[in-house]
Order: C-alpha cells, then structure tokens, then sequence
C-alpha cells in the first residue's frame, strides 16, 4: 500500500505522484483503502486510529527544519546515500509533494517533534527549505500507531526494521495491545519480531543495516546462531575488518551469517600404537562417547583374535584390581 493513499485519507487531498514518499507509486497504480491495524476500530485502539485520521481536519504548514527534532522511537536503520540522494533530487525537482506529520514538542514550546516523514525532513533541510507539515497534537500512544502503521504501509521496510521498532516500542513501555496496531500484526508475528531483535546483539544489528533481502526466516536463524558467544565475538571481529563496512547490506548479512555458523567438530586423527618391533599393531581412536582400538589385521590378525578370545579374562582381571 503506497503512502500516498494513507495520507489522502489522513488529509482529504490527493498529492501528485513524485516524491510523496522514498519510494512512490507508479503512475496509475490502484492501491487499497488504507486499513486500521489488526484492532480495527474496536476499543482504545480503534479509538487511537480514529484520533489520527481527523487529520484530514488539519491545515498544512510550512516550518523550519530546525524546529522539528526527532520522535522518542527510531523506526529505521540510516538510508543508504543512494537513497537519499534520489530523494533529495526528487524533491529538488519536483518539491516536496506530501507533508510530514509533527506534534508540539511535548516539552519545549514553539518546537516540534517529527511522528512520520524523517527523510523527507533531511532532504528538505539539506536544500534549505522550509519543510510543509501537518501539525497535529498527539499523545505518545497516538504517535507510535501513527509513526507505525505509516511505516507498515511502505513496501521497503525491512524485517529487522519492523523488529527493531517493536523491540524499542516495548522497552518504551507501550503495551503489546499498541504495538499490534501500529505494526498491523498480531500475537504471532509480534512476538517474532521482538524476539529475533531481542537475541540479536544491537551493535550487529546496526551494523548490517537494513538487509532489505533477508526475510524473517533467515534473520531468526541468525537470531539462532548468534546464542552462541563464540559466534558473536567472531561477528564482530569480522564488523571490524577492513572492507566489511564497503559491502551493501544483504552482503553484510551473508557475510556475518557464514562467520556464525557453527563450525564442524573436528575428528581426531587415530593414535597408532606400535609394539616393541615396531609393527604398527592398532590405531586407537578416542571421543566423548568410544573409545575404538581397530587391530591392522595385515600387520598383526593373529593377535586381534587372541585379544577378542582373552577380553573376558582381560576384564575379570580389571574388575579385580579395580576393587581392591
């Protein structure tokens, strides 16, 4: 679903195609009715959702970059400057066709605190120009779902990303209830995507980057592999070797996913024991769970079947001295 219909319905109006987002809808491309979360209209939610589309009540304004800072939750990993500078062009040509969306600083007065929108703001701002806004009062609730359903509606956000912005929306103390609806998930998915951002260390996570290729599978499979301290040591050994911050993200995954994996357990080669001719007469071979003694039949086969004929003597004589 394209942002560019969820702020036709936040606002009334309909935006032009261009830059009305990173990344935008073809020209002529139906999108769907944007939907409401996995709560739907039903209780504090449903009311939560309602609050937020009254904003096709609001008013657009321009304002100064400098007067918005940043929401209390991040919502992405850093763009590529690919990315960016493909937004900064399109807006350079085109200008900024659909509004962010701020609150009143909750704290200071005549700031502003950004709910959806943090790239086009550091686009506008690198042009000097003043950035066209939607100015709405929000509660903390309300940000998040606001902030979280705009972002459930890009096609571009990654797995771990949605993970991360669910993992910092819990540690901020919003409840399960809240965050289902501002991810659009429910139980399942919600408690996949904490978890997999949960056991993964931050500083890994940061350092791959968005992995917009890896889905969830093999994100919970490094989730698995990383459990492991050895793995994550070797992780982050490999973050800070030369060349590793010039890959693309994806590479970054792969290459951190490899040095994770469990590394084969080495099989010992068998000792040989020689007798006192210097025949080599066994290879002896030992593990957590056998020791194996393997007779060279060539070299000595008489002396394997005299020793499997004498092991019920060899051991009585064991089990005697051990009891003494």
């Amino acid at each position: 679903m394209a942002r560019k219909n969820l702020l036709t319905g936040l606002l009334g109006n309909e935006f032009p195609d261009g830059n009305s987002a990173e990344q935008a809808t073809p020209e002529g491309e139906k999108t769907p009715a944007p939907h409401l979360g996995v709560m739907g209209t039903r209780g504090a939610i449903g009311a939560v959702t309602r609050s937020i589309e009254q904003l096709k009540a609001q008013s657009i304004v321009d304002i100064a970059p400098e007067l918005i800072e940043a929401s209390f939750i991040a919502d992405r990993l850093e763009s590529t400057p690919e990315s960016h500078r493909a937004l900064v062009d399109s807006i350079r040509e085109h200008g900024q066709q659909v509004p962010v969306l701020v609150r009143p600083h909750p704290i200071t007065e005549g700031r502003y605190q950004i709910a959806y929108g943090r790239r086009r703001l550091r686009a506008v701002a690198e042009l000097g120009r003043r950035v066209r806004a939607v100015v709405k009062p929000l509660t903390d609730q309300q940000l998040v779902v606001a902030q979280g359903q705009e972002n459930s509606a890009r096609t571009d956000l990654s797995f771990i990303e949605k993970a991360l912005f669910a993992a910092r929306l819990e540690e901020g103390g919003f409840d399960r209830e809240t965050i289902m609806a501002a991810l659009s998930v429910d139980k399942t998915g919600l408690s996949r995507l904490i978890s997999s951002a949960v056991k993964i260390p931050r500083d890994i996570i940061e350092a791959i980057g968005s992995a917009p290729r890896a889905g969830r599978d093999r994100w919970i499979e490094l989730a698995t592999r990383l459990e492991n301290a050895t793995a994550v040591a070797a992780a982050r050994r490999l973050i800070e070797s030369d060349g590793f911050a010039r890959k693309d993200s994806d590479e970054r995954f792969n290459a951190i996913t490899n040095v994770a994996a469990p590394k084969p357990a080495k099989t010992p080669r068998p000792a040989v024991w020689k007798a006192e001719d210097g025949t080599r007469v066994a290879h002896i071979k030992e593990d957590e769970r056998n020791l194996t003694l393997a007779i060279d039949k060539k070299a000595a086969g008489e002396f394997g079947a005299y020793l499997v004929e004498q092991l019920p003597e060899i051991y009585a004589a064991f089990k005697r001295r051990a009891n003494k």
